[in-house]
């Protein structure tokens, strides 16, 4: 999520309802990630419990982005940690079983490094240059992302400038789906 990103007049809560619906047409989701870095625990608290209490007939997982307390104490499914991180190693010793926990990796060595620490997934990228950002990483292109999803055993996810055009691209790489902001949040309010 990026509640900065979204068209004047739709709240985030509108925006995340209408992921967490039946899939119209051929997007669909299956995690939703709170990633609103600049509110305090307090306020990203009130805001996934707020998310969980919405209805969800898809069981769509909600995790939260760094703040794996945050994510226990709300009842979510799971956190995503930025690269460098401390390890999901450390994590698992105080998180629910089944409780997901992700990394995100921009290099090979960092999605081994991931994997050998227990991650349950990894968010690659960029794939493509970031719609919702800015950055100075250099983009990795399909070749990069099907390098990989080769390289390690936990579902790689694509993440950075996807869009429709780019989608299938993704997914003919291995990929075990797609990560993004603009997509689903902005496209589909």
């Amino acid at each position: 999520t990026d509640r900065k990103s979204l068209p004047a007049g739709v709240s985030l809560l509108d925006a995340i309802t209408r992921n967490l619906q039946p899939a119209v047409g051929k997007h669909a989701v299956d995690w939703i990630q709170i990633r609103e870095k600049d509110l305090s625990a307090r306020e990203l608290f009130t805001l996934v419990a707020a998310v969980l209490a919405l209805p969800n007939p898809r069981g769509v997982k909600i995790l939260v982005n760094s703040r794996a307390d945050v994510a226990i104490a709300a009842g979510a499914q799971g956190v995503h940690l930025p690269s460098g991180s401390p390890s999901p190693r450390i994590f698992r010793k105080s998180v629910p079983q089944g409780f997901l926990i992700g990394v995100s990796c921009h290099t090979l060595r960092e999605l081994r490094l991931a994997q050998d620490e227990g991650a349950d997934y990894a968010l690659f990228g960029p794939v493509f240059a970031p719609l919702s950002k800015t950055t100075e990483l250099v983009p990795r292109g399909l070749v990069g992302l099907r390098q990989a999803v080769r390289t390690v055993r936990i579902p790689v996810l694509a993440l950075g400038g996807i869009s429709n055009q780019n989608l299938s691209g993704c997914a003919a790489t291995g990929a075990a789906g797609i990560a993004a902001i603009t997509m689903f949040q902005v496209l589909m309010c």
